[in-house]
């Protein structure tokens, strides 16, 4: 691997730290506060806001700058972000701006990664950055939920700045040091020989060229099929964050500080799917991994029969290596189809927009249930279903392409073969 690939990794690790212990930090916001639970359940989906908002721009934002400077500026964004919740503004709206930022670093920080690497390394970057990614969701669970517990945060408030006076608020004040040491990075990140696009000033334009884009990826033969798999299987990741949480606290009674280990057990899970994918699957054998889908809602469901802490942690863990080994080798193929057909930038923009509109719509839907009085159970059970079932329709529209446009699946799964190579 090139040198700059780890320092973008390190970028990456200081800024999904910070984003995960902040999430753990403003659900306990919330909960301290008083408020109903679907407004705890409501942070997810309001993160994913401005992801489907902003999605026609982002990516060419991304592809009109050298990427580093949009990183940089994406992690300030999310620092406004943690100052608007110490001011007083509402958790969720505050939320939102951080997951702004977050809308304009990920096409940046995935799109820099067909630029500096060759295809054949794009699985093995892959299987890096989400398992780093994996390590700082895991690190940043805990952390948060350390930072808001009795231990350390009496600690923060001592140190704290005026006006801040609650525990949550504490650890939000401390994590913005996080943000700082990610965009220090971002500074150091290479440019790359790839030219820039120009950003363009027509909104209208931006729009009908991201409707393009995402028109394309979608009717590509394997594009689709990746597409479709990465979307659902983040939808899912996405929630599952505070599932856990509810989870955790309807079945084993643990508060957040106790539920958020839970999480960071998913993610170890994870991480070690998503290592050991990067070492045993191929870009050309992508698909293969597809009906890991359908367990993956099918053990969603299952959560609802454990009880014992002793059992929920290695089947949690077993959970998560399910979907580390189902996406990378799908966002690897995604990517590689994305940046044949339109440029890193856009590619991953179409990417983020489909993935987080899965978030914002699974994340009102379980809202929904939440608010309208269906018990975490019930609402575990539905949201599993709907899971395991997409995921036999996107298996089922695999084999129906592989039958129908055999021709073409071949072509692009020698055109995958060869660059892999």
């Amino acid at each position: 691997m090139k040198r700059g690939f780890y320092t973008i990794m390190s970028a990456q690790f200081f800024s999904s730290l910070a984003d995960n212990a902040l999430f753990v930090a403003a659900v306990e916001l919330l909960r301290s506060s008083g408020t109903d639970e679907w407004q705890r359940a409501a942070l997810v989906p309001m993160f994913a806001l401005f992801y489907v908002l902003l999605a026609p721009f982002v990516g060419a934002f991304a592809d009109a700058l050298p990427k580093g400077r949009v990183m940089f500026v994406s992690n300030s964004i999310k620092v406004v972000g943690c100052l608007m919740m110490l001011v007083g503004v509402h958790p969720l709206a505050a939320y939102a701006i951080v997951g702004l930022g977050a809308a304009a670093y990920s096409p940046a920080k995935y799109g820099i990664l067909t630029e500096l690497l060759p295809p054949s390394q794009l699985v093995k970057a892959n299987g890096w950055i989400e398992g780093l990614t994996i390590a700082s969701i895991i690190l940043g669970v805990v952390l948060g939920g350390q930072l808001v517990g009795p231990h350390i945060a009496p600690w923060l408030l001592a140190l704290a700045p005026p006006g801040v006076d609650s525990a949550p608020q504490a650890a939000i004040a401390a994590l913005v040091s996080l943000y700082v040491v990610a965009a220090v990075f971002n500074l150091y990140i290479p440019r790359t020989s790839t030219p820039l696009r120009p950003f363009g000033g027509n909104p209208l334009a931006l729009v009908r060229d991201f409707s393009q884009c995402n028109a394309r990826l979608w009717s590509d033969k394997l594009g689709q099929i990746s597409l479709a798999t990465t979307t659902l299987f983040w939808g899912v990741s996405g929630n599952l964050r505070y599932i856990v949480l509810a989870w955790a606290a309807a079945a084993l009674g643990y508060g957040t500080t106790q539920a958020s280990s839970l999480v960071g057990v998913v993610a170890i899970g994870t991480a070690a799917g998503a290592v050991l994918a990067s070492v045993m699957m191929r870009l050309e054998h992508a698909t293969r991994v597809i009906p890991l889908g359908v367990a993956m809602g099918l053990l969603v469901i299952a959560m609802n029969a454990i009880g014992n802490v002793w059992v929920a942690a290695p089947f949690l863990m077993l959970l998560g290596a399910l979907g580390g080994f189902l996406v990378v080798p799908m966002n690897a193929l995604l990517q590689h189809r994305g940046h044949n057909l339109m440029g890193a930038g856009r590619s991953i923009a179409v990417q983020n927009f489909n993935e987080q509109a899965c978030i914002l719509a699974l994340g009102a839907f379980y809202t929904g249930m939440t608010k309208w009085g269906l018990s975490a159970f019930g609402a575990i059970t539905v949201f599993g279903l709907v899971v395991a079932g997409t995921m036999e329709l996107i298996r089922r529209w695999h084999r129906r392409n592989c039958v129908e446009h055999r021709d073409e699946v071949e072509r692009l799964l020698t055109i995958a073969r060869s660059d892999s190579h």
